[in-house]
């Protein structure tokens, strides 16, 4: 059985975690992620499928409090199958932008209204602090107020480390100056946003996670949808490998350097084991420097 430690480890913070995680973000409902009335997902499976995720060595789980759907809460989700918790397991979630309860994307929360948003999720997740809390942002405005929101929830303990999702390199720059920061998460992946390169390389110098979200989505297959055909090439590496698509572009994520983790999420039992395996796969040279080219084209 391949686990989650053949991906190797990175260190957020003080927190040594496996670089096979797992994303809650669709574990609440089947079907296209945060939208006004998904479909919720059984609530059995999710539970099932959680903790099977830490049988198989995830001690990374990446969530929020607007990861829901009608009757089901991914914190909550958590809380049942997970508590009380694995005494290495790091639970990671964000805040910024909230839903109202049809599903509705809010405006952005203001620097006072993110200790409620803390709060929430702690309740949710029966912690009383939470391990990492990385800060959503929208937009290429100033980040400096609401960081230092969260810097001060820090300071008076109610998070242990904190991040930043969605954001541009000025972002990093502005936060740091403010507190620690131990990851960024956005948007990236094989043939994704490779203008993010040059940020990858910069959060590594800076010993900063890189959490791409996303990353399994190719042409026409972001935010969880299943049309758009899979790149022939990546089908063709894959096949050499005797692994899926999804299971190349988790690995080539991988590849891109020591502090890039990998949070891929499902519902599904035999999906997660395969993101898992993923972690064992080693590509050769020539297969990244073919990956690598269809990336920067992509």
């Amino acid at each position: 059985m391949i686990t989650a430690a053949a991906a190797g480890t990175w260190t957020l913070g003080d927190l040594e975690v496996n670089r096979i995680g797992f994303g809650a973000m669709r574990l609440a409902q089947s079907g296209p992620a945060l939208v006004p009335g998904a479909v919720p997902r059984d609530r059995g499976q999710a539970v099932a499928v959680l903790r099977r995720a830490v049988e198989l060595g995830v001690n990374h789980i990446d969530t929020a409090a607007f990861y829901f759907s009608p009757l089901r809460s991914a914190n909550e989700l958590i809380n049942r199958a997970l508590s009380p918790y694995p005494d290495d397991l790091v639970i990671a979630t964000k805040v910024g932008q909230p839903r109202d309860p049809s599903g509705a994307w809010l405006p952005h929360a203001r620097p006072e209204q993110l200790r409620g948003l803390v709060e929430e999720n702690l309740r949710q997740l029966g912690r009383d602090h939470l391990d990492l809390v990385n800060l959503r942002v929208v937009g290429a405005g100033p980040v400096a107020e609401r960081f230092g929101a969260l810097a001060e929830l820090r300071t008076a303990g109610l998070v242990r480390h904190l991040g930043l999702s969605n954001v541009l390199p000025h972002h990093l720059a502005e936060a740091r100056a403010i507190a620690p920061v131990v990851c960024v998460q956005n948007m990236y992946g094989l043939g994704v946003r490779p203008e993010q390169d040059p940020f990858v390389e910069l959060c590594g110098e800076q010993g900063v996670a890189f959490v791409p979200f996303y990353a399994l989505a190719a042409s026409g297959r972001q935010y969880g949808a299943a049309d758009g055909a899979e790149h022939p090439l990546v089908t063709e590496v894959a096949r050499a490998h005797g692994v899926s698509p999804a299971q190349l572009r988790i690995a080539w994520t991988l590849h891109r350097g020591p502090h890039v983790l990998a949070i891929p999420g499902t519902g599904d039992p035999a999906h997660l084991a395969a993101n898992v395996a993923a972690g064992a796969l080693r590509l050769s040279g020539d297969e990244l420097a073919l990956l690598d080219a269809l990336h920067g084209g992509g």
